[in-house]
């Protein structure tokens, strides 16, 4: 029987899309409702974690594969979360840094869930966790970069490249995210239209710019330099498997590029590992001419999170995150492959 969650899918992407999305991803019994004309903040959420997840595997060869792999092997992937990438910085007609995306999760019922200093990078990290099934629908993990923290020419280039970004919604986009969030849901007819908009925010808001800008900001900023040419898409999305090193293990066979080493958390609970960003191509102004340069892209990711349980409290995933974890797991968008 089709759920709510389906048939409204089926009206933004084809069946043959909807079809292939539920074959793929693991999708939490909470979410799958009778059809119905109204659409809660939580089905909206799993259907934006299902399109942004669909995106990146579009965009990433390996993580590609490796789900073609566990289809054939009849295995959902379990989306853990997905990470986006932001500048604390005036952009234009944008909200400045995670304002632009946290403005949605909200609405969406997501909360503030931990704050993760990543002072190698000059970057902060925050986790967003859906309030009504906080184990079953994905994560956002949202960093946020401070130019101030870098050079004047650094925060010139920035000025330059992010400084005409356009807003992806407009006055009644708001006045919906509005309602749902106060309601915790809207109609189907204005939920179709609230959801390209909502789709737009997690892409790139800002136009060309000079190749010569990339290269000051990349000097001093991987994760600055790939903000600048993807944007707001997911910088990768993440697997939730039992046991990674395996995993990792198995994908390292069949040659795979994936980090050597896992990333162990302070608490021990959280393992996590990747694979090598893709290499992707993005047009560039040199002199009044368009030119294309061959630059990193996004990547895939796998974690294990461990069962914890504090006392007089049921048992419940470890859902926080590790600073020194993000920081290694961040270095796959760098031009090489870490350890």
């Amino acid at each position: 029987m089709k759920t709510n969650l389906q048939d409204f899918l089926t009206r933004y992407k084809s069946s043959a899309w909807v079809e292939r999305s539920f074959t793929t991803l693991a999708v939490n019994e909470a979410v799958e409702k009778p059809v119905s004309d109204t659409m809660s903040r939580a089905e909206l959420a799993q259907a934006l974690c299902m399109c942004l997840f669909q995106d990146l595997i579009e965009r990433v060869p390996v993580a590609s594969a490796y789900v073609n792999d566990a289809r054939a092997a009849g295995t959902l992937i379990d989306l853990d979360h997905g990470a986006l990438r932001t500048v604390k910085w005036p952009s234009g007609d944008l909200p400045p840094g995670e304002a632009s995306l946290t403005r949605v999760l909200r609405a969406l019922g997501y909360q503030h869930n931990g704050t993760y200093p990543l002072e190698k990078l000059r970057m902060t990290g925050r986790s967003w966790c859906h309030q009504d099934i906080p184990e079953g629908i994905a994560q956002f993990f949202v960093s946020e970069l401070h130019p101030e923290r870098f050079s004047l020419a650094f925060q010139s280039a920035v000025d330059r490249v992010i400084g005409n970004s356009t807003d992806p919604l407009n006055a009644g986009h708001t006045a919906l995210l509005e309602t749902l969030s106060r309601d915790r849901s809207i109609s189907k007819k204005e939920a179709l239209l609230l959801f390209p908009a909502l789709i737009s925010c997690f892409g790139r808001q800002h136009s060309l710019f000079e190749i010569s800008d990339y290269d000051t900001l990349a000097a001093e900023s991987a994760e600055m330099a790939w903000i600048a040419t993807e944007g707001n898409v997911f910088n990768h999305a993440t697997d939730r498997v039992v046991d990674v090193h395996a995993v990792a293990e198995q994908q390292r066979k069949l040659g795979r590029p994936i980090k050597q080493a896992v990333e162990i958390s302070a608490s021990g609970n959280v393992r996590q590992t990747a694979f090598q960003a893709a290499e992707v191509h993005r047009r560039f102004l040199q002199n009044g001419k368009t030119v294309t340069r061959a630059v990193p892209g996004s990547f895939y990711e796998l974690i294990s999170r461990d069962v914890v349980r504090a006392e007089g409290t049921p048992e419940r995933l470890d859902l926080q995150f590790d600073a020194g974890n993000a920081t290694g797991i961040f270095a796959m968008t760098s031009a090489r492959v870490p350890a």
